[in-house]
């Protein structure tokens, strides 16, 4: 990401600039926040006039780390408001003529409102990447050091933390840096979206900072909590859940909440200050056996609760069942992703009562034990959900999957995933690629969101289904090629998406034994793009059950 010049251009002939020459400031600030995400426009409008530009540049700087591999030039920017001290130390490494600009127009540091550790961490390396030899792990370290003491320096304020720190690199940058954290509070005092990631076996290293969380961040409207209980001793396990717990208890404001494979800190909104704002909980590989017998009673203390959604979760039993039957408090059961099925009957009676609000709904890899009350499952979706919004086939094994997306195209179905998990059985996993890709085409509705075909890919089989999905617009569309044989895709698909420009966003992984991605392909990536077509790597397009389910709330 570039500073822009001092000199701005003014051209009042385009026609964006006719339409708002400056005299209505309230609309047009409107219309920027509408494209707040829209990347490419907002660089656009801020060559309209000063107007737009003072507009548009705050919004593209507020996650200027959002993609390391291609805004970690924003790095340089930043330098140019570097302490003396930290410019000084920069010189011992040589890199001062490399590192500073001589002026900037704007506080980009100020305009800071989202912050990932990890993605920061990645920028660093990349720009590092540009310095050669130069770069190491202590000056990777002084780099994120200078960077969070300009942040705090320019009065940053954020909206956004996501502290994923599973890295050997991101863990030890944070905790030697802590302490800016800790002792600037302004920097994180309003966060409103807070996301916590790291290894439990250490959590004795971030005492401190889930501590001030607890007791400097008290607007944060919504947490996910994302943590591997794999390999911890029960201690750990114990303080873990402690403070989280004690995070949860100390928010007046909170309104959703996730859990990833972590469930015990649940039983801490019996007690919380969140009883009358809390309305979505997410619960994504869980096991809720440890607190099945208390659902019930927790649910209850929630008066405000409007959904829950539930991603591949375990102990779906008869027992789990029964608790969420047995809520008195009214709310709907809006996602559900399964891999086992324990209890069929069960599971209908649960789908029976919230059927008319079902709207994402999925099978991961189920064995084949499952497959008669998979089955089963299947045909009271198709005969009572309506609203099914995202729908994740699993192992597409099953005939009246293709009805049942083509009884849905005027409804409401706008994403879907098909995903063979190929292993070890070629012919099987083959064969159910080749039916997708002969089936589906011509069963998609006019009109998509998001398409991810992780498949099997033979040339006829995916021509077939090129061919009759010409007439259906796709926004976001994804091939995963996952067991490479019938040579390269890419020429087929070129020969039908470019011609129709059906597709906004592609990605290809697995485009041939020599290539992974198609988004390293430059010239293929401008050829595409002289078709209004862009390509993007493969796991920045690709949408979880939770990130689709997150970011569809907000």
């Amino acid at each position: 990401m570039k500073a822009i010049p001092f000199h701005l251009p003014n051209n009042p002939n385009m026609a964006c600039s006719k339409i708002f020459p400056g005299d209505l400031p309230e609309i047009t600030e409107e219309i920027m926040q509408y494209l707040r995400k829209d990347f490419s426009t907002l660089y656009s409008c801020i060559l309209v006039n000063r107007l737009w530009c003072r507009l548009a540049i705050p919004l593209l700087w507020e996650d200027p780390f959002s993609a390391p591999t291609r805004n970690y030039h924003c790095i340089k920017t930043y330098s140019c408001f570097f302490s003396e001290d930290s410019k000084a130390k920069f010189n011992e490494y040589e890199i001062n003529d490399n590192l500073l600009i001589s002026n900037t127009l704007f506080n980009y540091p100020s305009f800071i409102k989202y912050l990932d550790i990890d993605k920061i961490c990645d920028s660093i390396k990349y720009w590092g990447g540009t310095l050669g030899d130069k770069y190491n792990f202590e000056l990777g370290k002084l780099i994120y050091r200078s960077l969070f003491e300009v942040f705090i320096e320019n009065e940053g304020n954020l909206n956004s933390f996501v502290a994923v720190l599973n890295l050997r690199v991101v863990h030890e940058y944070f905790v030697d840096n802590m302490d800016l954290i800790l002792q600037n509070s302004n920097l994180t005092y309003n966060i409103s979206n807070l996301y916590l990631e790291f290894i439990p076996k250490v959590i004795q290293d971030y005492i401190p900072f889930l501590t001030f969380l607890c007791s400097n961040c008290k607007s944060i409207s919504s947490i996910v909590f994302k943590f591997f209980k794999y390999k911890i001793d029960n201690h750990t396990l114990i303080t873990l859940i402690e403070y989280l717990s004690k995070i949860i208890i100390s928010q007046q404001n909170l309104q959703k909440i996730s859990f990833i494979y972590t469930i015990k800190p649940f039983l801490s909104l019996k007690n919380s200050n969140c009883s009358n704002t809390l309305n979505t909980i997410i619960f994504c590989y869980v096991d809720f056996n440890s607190i099945i017998n208390n659902l019930q009673e927790v649910f209850n203390q929630l008066n405000v609760l409007e959904s829950i959604h539930i991603i591949y979760c375990h102990s779906l039993n008869f027992n789990f069942v029964q608790q969420i039957i047995k809520v008195i408090k009214p709310f709907k059961l809006r996602s559900l992703f399964m891999d086992e099925i324990l209890h069929i009957e069960s599971l209908l009676l649960l789908l029976q009562k919230f059927s008319d609000c079902l709207e994402n709904f999925g099978f991961g890899y189920t064995s084949e034990e499952y497959n008669e009350p998979k089955q089963k499952l299947f045909e009271f979706i198709i005969k009572y959900c309506k609203k099914i919004g995202y729908f994740e086939s699993g192992m597409p094994d099953y005939d009246n999957i293709y009805l049942f997306i083509e009884n849905n195209q005027h409804n409401s179905i706008n994403y879907l995933t098909f995903d063979v998990d190929y292993s070890d059985n070629y012919t099987l996993y083959n064969k159910l690629s080749s039916t997708v890709l002969q089936n589906l085409g011509q069963v998609l509705p006019s009109k998509l969101e998001y398409l991810c075909l992780s498949l099997i890919f033979m040339k006829s089989d995916l021509e077939i289904f090129l061919k009759n999905s010409q007439n259906t617009f796709i926004k976001k569309l994804l091939f995963r090629n996952i067991f490479i044989e019938d040579g390269n895709i890419l020429f087929c698909i070129k020969k039908y998406i470019i011609k129709k420009e059906r597709v906004k966003y592609l990605a290809i992984l697995g485009v041939d034994d020599d290539v992974d991605e198609l988004f390293s392909l430059k010239d293929e990536v401008n050829e595409f793009k002289l078709h209004n077509i862009i390509v993007q790597s493969y796991d920045d397009l690709y949408i979880s059950e939770h990130d689709y389910i997150s970011n569809h709330l907000q």
